[in-house]
C-alpha cells in the first residue's frame, strides 16, 4: 500500500509539473504585440554659434591681459556688463578687495547676469574672466602677463554666446539662469617659488568671496556648471574629481547628453583628479552642486599652453567651442 501511495503522489506531481511546463511554454511564445523599450525623450534646444563665441574671445584678447588693477581689466569688465545688458539680462556687479600671495591688494569685480530673475528654479553657469599676471610655466618672459585666450576668455565667450542665444531665439528654457563671471581666479602663487605662502588658498578669490557673500541673500540654485579652458585645439574633457565628489549625478547627466549629441570623443567617460577651481568653493561654501568642464587630462595634466604665452588665439578651435557650448545649452533645455 505504501508503494501504491507513492505512485499516486508521483502521478499527481507529474501532472502538476506538466501543467507548469505548459504554462511556461505558452509564456515563451512570441507575442504579436510590439514591445516598446524605454527611451529618453529630449527637448529641442537652439543652435550654439561657435563663430560668435570665437569673436567674443578675440574681443577679450584685444583688450590685452585682463589682470586685476589694470586698464585692460576695467575695460573688459565694462564691456561684459554692457554685453549682458544688451542681451536683456539683469546685471549685478559685486565689487570687493582681496590680497594676493605676495601682498598686492586687488580691486576685484564679480559680474552676474540673470535670465528670468523671477524664476524660482535656477541654474548657475560660471566662468572666470581675469587672466594670469605671470607666465610661470613658460621658458621666457616669465614675469609678463598672458593673453588667456583659453584660460579665461573661452569660458566667458561660451557663456556670453549662450546668453545671446537665449535673448534672440524663439525657444526658451523653463528655468532661470544666472551667468556668473568670477574675478581673481588666476592669481594664485607660482608652483616653484621660494616665497610660496600656504597660509590660505590664493586661487579663486572671486568664487571664495561670492560663495560666502552671494549677490542675492539666501541664493540657491538647482545645480551649476563651470566652464574653464573650453576652447583649445584637441581638448578632451574628463570627469573632474571634485565634480564627481559633490555632483556625480550632474556629471553623469551632462556627459550622457554630450554623447547623445555625438560629442563622445570630447567628453571622455573617465575620471580625473580633483582640481582647485571656482566650483570647489561653490560646492563647499554655497552648498550648490557644481561641476567643472575643464580641459585636464588624467594622463598628462593641463595642455602645453597652460600659464604660458602660448595661450593665445592660435590655440583656439571653433569645434571645441561648439561642442562645449552646444552641450551646456542643450542641458539647460532639459530642465
Amino acid at each position: 500500500m505504501v508503494w501504491i501511495g507513492l505512485m499516486k503522489n508521483n502521478i499527481s506531481t507529474g501532472l502538476f509539473l506538466g501543467l507548469l511546463l505548459l504554462v511556461a511554454a505558452c509564456g515563451d511564445k512570441p507575442s504579436n504585440e510590439s514591445k516598446t523599450e524605454a527611451v529618453i525623450s529630449y527637448q529641442q534646444a537652439p543652435d550654439f554659434n561657435a563663430d560668435s563665441a570665437y569673436h567674443y574671445i578675440q574681443q577679450q584678447v584685444d583688450f590685452g591681459p585682463r589682470v586685476p588693477n589694470s586698464e585692460a581689466h576695467k575695460a573688459a569688465g565694462d564691456w561684459m556688463v554692457n554685453k549682458l545688458k544688451s542681451f536683456g539680462l539683469s546685471v549685478t556687479e559685486q565689487t570687493f578687495k582681496d590680497k594676493t600671495y605676495d601682498g598686492i591688494e586687488l580691486q576685484l569685480r564679480n559680474i552676474i547676469g540673470s535670465y528670468k530673475p523671477e524664476a524660482s528654479k535656477r541654474i548657475l553657469l560660471g566662468a572666470h574672466w581675469d587672466t594670469r599676471r605671470i607666465a610661470d610655466k613658460d621658458t621666457e618672459r616669465l614675469d609678463e602677463p598672458i593673453d588667456g585666450a583659453n584660460d579665461g576668455a573661452s569660458g566667458v565667450a561660451v557663456l556670453l554666446e549662450i546668453a545671446r542665444v537665449l535673448h534672440t531665439d524663439s525657444l526658451q528654457p523653463d528655468v532661470g539662469i544666472d551667468f556668473i563671471f568670477f574675478d581673481g581666479e588666476d592669481d594664485g602663487e607660482p608652483e616653484h617659488r621660494n616665497f610660496r605662502d600656504n597660509s590660505q588658498i590664493w586661487w579663486c578669490l572671486g568664487s571664495q568671496y561670492w560663495s560666502t557673500t552671494p549677490h542675492v541673500k539666501g541664493y540657491s540654485a538647482y545645480y551649476g556648471i563651470l566652464v574653464d579652458m573650453v576652447g583649445g585645439k584637441n581638448a578632451r574633457f574628463y570627469k573632474e574629481g571634485y565634480s564627481v565628489q559633490f555632483a556625480k549625478n550632474i556629471v553623469d547627466k551632462v556627459w550622457t547628453q554630450a554623447h547623445h549629441l555625438g560629442f563622445g570623443d570630447f567628453f571622455q567617460m573617465r575620471n580625473a583628479e580633483p582640481i582647485t577651481d571656482d566650483h570647489l568653493f561653490v560646492n563647499q561654501n554655497a552648498n550648490i552642486p557644481m561641476i567643472n568642464i575643464i580641459d585636464f587630462s588624467p594622463d598628462f595634466g593641463f595642455g602645453h599652453y597652460h600659464h604660458t604665452h602660448k595661450d593665445n588665439m592660435e590655440i583656439i578651435d571653433k569645434k571645441t567651442l561648439s561642442v562645449v557650448g552646444q552641450t551646456v545649452l542643450f542641458t539647460l533645455f532639459q530642465e
